[in-house]
């Protein structure tokens, strides 16, 4: 079958040929691929440095996908742990990692947002709970996953909603998509901390998709601006587009309630994070959440891997042939 193979770590995947997998458990079953999304998950697996890369190549990229069964049946499916990757015209799906999508549903906008979503979905439901009437700061809200994040905060009952992130155009459309606030993460590092004290001091939860030297001004600042430093502090590691590591004094951890914690694979069970999308899913199909997405040909995964995003945009590659096909 083609399919977008990874034959080195520093160059993008080509457009290539491979061995159609077999299904081999009984729950497993081979399934067309009508829309695979290029998230940013899926570049780190293909340049190897993603957290659970095995370092082994070449190999298929792409975690999870819109297919379609032999009897017609549509289906989102998160790839088998050590499967062939998604971003190709068929691969193997384990039914209890997969949902049943209504007829009619769009495979690209399924494809697009699903990953996206579940990074805060699974956050405020299995790592740091949301009670409605919570407040909550989208560290990194100008990304896809983070404006999602803003959204899924709002549905899920939250009352106080800041958005930081890099662009102020981007940050200015969060405002109405449910943020109360808005902060700038550029200029004086000083200044934006002090800022994002005073705007979200005294919020329960942090989503942090930024970590690196960003968190490392963010975390001092909102700690001290705490009105009670005993009110616990959720802070949620999501991702770390600014950076893979942090110094934090110990100081900080005494000084206040912080519960620091990650949210990913491995700090949630794949049991867990499975239950979780027949209701997410059912969201990005009623359109309650919603990404902007650029359908590209399978065999155009080498030019796209590399074009320059659009802001706000997702990319889903698609079957040379169409959706139909």
């Amino acid at each position: 079958m083609r399919a977008a193979v990874v034959h080195s770590f520093d160059a993008p995947p080509r457009y290539g040929t491979v061995a159609t997998p077999e299904p081999r458990g009984e729950h497993e079953i081979l399934v067309d691929v009508l829309a695979a999304g290029l998230h940013p998950r899926v570049r780190s697996g293909a340049d190897g440095s993603h957290y659970t890369s095995e370092g082994v190549l070449p190999l298929v990229p792409g975690i999870d996908a819109v297919g379609r069964t032999p009897r017609g049946e549509l289906l989102y499916f998160v790839a088998p742990d050590g499967a062939t990757g998604t971003m190709a015209e068929r691969a193997v799906v384990d039914r209890r990692r997969a949902v049943t999508l209504p007829a009619g549903t769009d495979p690209v906008a399924v494809a697009a947002a699903m990953n996206p979503a579940m990074s805060s979905w699974v956050a405020l439901r299995r790592r740091a709970p949301l009670r409605p009437g919570a407040s909550v700061l989208v560290l990194g809200a100008t990304g896809s996953a983070g404006r999602l994040a803003v959204r899924i905060a709002r549905h899920l009952g939250a009352a106080h909603v800041v958005a930081a992130g890099r662009d102020p155009e981007r940050l200015a459309l969060l405002l109405g998509l449910g943020a109360d606030e808005t902060v700038p993460l550029r200029g004086d590092p000083e200044k934006t901390a002090d800022h994002l004290g005073r705007a979200a001091g005294d919020v329960d939860i942090v989503l942090d998709y930024v970590w690196g030297p960003a968190t490392e001004h963010a975390l001092p600042a909102l700690l001290t601006a705490r009105a009670e430093r005993a009110r616990p502090l959720a802070w949620v590691q999501i991702g770390s587009v600014a950076g893979p590591d942090i110094t934090l004094p110990s100081a900080f951890l005494r000084g206040a309630n912080l519960q620091l914690m990650g949210s990913g694979q491995g700090s949630v069970s794949t049991a867990g994070i499975l239950a979780e999308l027949p209701l997410l899913a059912e969201l990005i199909t009623s359109g309650t959440l919603a990404v902007d997405t650029l359908p590209v040909p399978l065999s155009r995964v080498e030019q796209v891997w590399t074009a320059p995003e659009a802001p706000g945009q997702r990319v889903v590659l698609t079957p040379d042939g169409g959706l139909s096909a």
